[in-house]
């Protein structure tokens, strides 16, 4: 069962996160885009992440075995919202551009661990 959820929370943190992306990009660029919506689904996008990653480790911990690529796609993707995050300060004039290409990475790493199983 877990298994299955964590197989579905991978399509979830492709799809959520490239939406977020596209809508953060496209909100950078148009005003009229920009509202508190767009980043509530930025948050959704980033807590699927989190919830993604801490499945992951459930199933090692029951598997009893630690390593592989696909772990480490899941640790970055860990790290990049927390970095994302910290980053918010330095770039509080482009949060828009900040959010939309970290949403891509997200999306990106979430592809490659996909790829990986």
């Amino acid at each position: 069962m877990i298994h299955d959820l964590h197989e579905i929370g991978g399509w979830l943190v492709i799809a959520a996160n490239g939406a977020a992306g596209l809508w953060a990009l496209a909100a950078h660029r148009c005003e009229r885009l920009r509202g508190r919506l767009g980043w509530i689904g930025v948050a959704v996008a980033q807590t699927i992440v989190v919830a993604q990653v801490l499945t992951g480790v459930v199933i090692q911990l029951a598997r009893d075995s630690i390593g592989g690529q696909h772990e480490l796609y899941g640790f970055a993707a860990f790290a990049s919202v927390g970095i994302i995050f910290a980053y918010r300060n330095e770039m509080r004039d482009r949060p828009y551009l900040l959010y939309g290409l970290g949403s891509l990475w997200l999306m990106g790493l979430g592809i490659r661990a996909i790829l990986l199983v």
